[in-house]
């Protein structure tokens, strides 16, 4: 992989946890195959509550072309509860499989991957930028990172790939529940008042409840949550790691 890659430590942590990543399947795969891929893994998800006291959390992010190019994920994990930034990671490449909706954590996971082979300072909890289980075969971003990384993940994103939600009330912490074939796969969750919602959907290793509380806990005044905002505005080039480290 031809990749550059950068790394900013803004404040210590005093015990060094690298990232270990798993090998669940190789990515020069068919659409076909890709498909197929996330109905099996899809099985492997754990979507129960798992007990959470994250010293660590990480936000997600990759500045991804429509078709072929060269993208930039970003990494940044944070300090919790003072949301302090201890490092960034990112790494870029080139994007070799093609834009098909519903399969684009074939298109982005293996940078991130390579990003978080890079992080230092493993996170407890990880907010990624995408869908977790509100995804047609259950299987989005979230998850297949959540299961690649074996750590709790949450799916936040900026809109609805699958399913519909009853209308929800205006102001911060108001929520209505994704349905989809008859299966809740995530809740609308307004995380300002009278602002547009984001999506939360179970990544991996955790339940939708927990999920809404921890979101909600890491928005500080933004739509987004904290991790997965600073995430885009790297991965984007809007800002430097240099600068979130400041």
């Amino acid at each position: 992989m031809d990749a550059a890659i950068g790394f900013i430590v803004g404040a210590e942590c005093s015990i060094m946890r690298i990232v270990k990543v798993n090998s669940l399947h190789k990515w020069d795969v068919s659409v076909a195959q890709a498909k197929e891929l996330q109905l099996s893994l899809a099985d492997r998800v754990v979507t129960g509550c798992v007990a959470i006291d994250p010293l660590l959390v990480a936000g997600v992010d990759i500045s991804s072309p429509r078709l072929h190019g060269r993208a930039r994920a970003a990494v940044a994990v944070l300090s919790y509860p003072a949301f302090e930034t201890v490092e960034v990671s990112t790494v870029e490449g080139e994007i070799a499989f093609p834009y098909v909706p519903g399969l684009l954590s074939f298109r982005e996971s293996p940078l991130i991957l390579a990003a978080f082979e890079r992080v230092r300072n493993a996170p407890d909890l990880v907010l990624v930028d995408g869908q977790g289980i509100a995804h047609p075969r259950r299987l989005g971003l979230a998850s297949h990172l959540g299961l690649f990384l074996d750590r709790p993940t949450i799916g936040c994103a900026k809109s609805i790939l699958c399913g519909r939600h009853e209308t929800l009330g205006h102001e911060r912490g108001s929520h209505a529940e994704l349905f989809d074939r008859g299966d809740c796969i995530g809740a609308a969750l307004r995380t300002r008042s009278g602002v547009r919602p984001i999506y939360v959907s179970v990544g991996h290793k955790i339940d939708l409840a927990s999920s809404l509380q921890w979101v909600l806990e890491c928005c500080r005044g933004y739509r987004l949550p904290e991790p997965t905002r600073l995430a885009h505005l790297v991965a984007s080039g809007r800002v430097s790691p240099n600068r979130v480290a400041e």
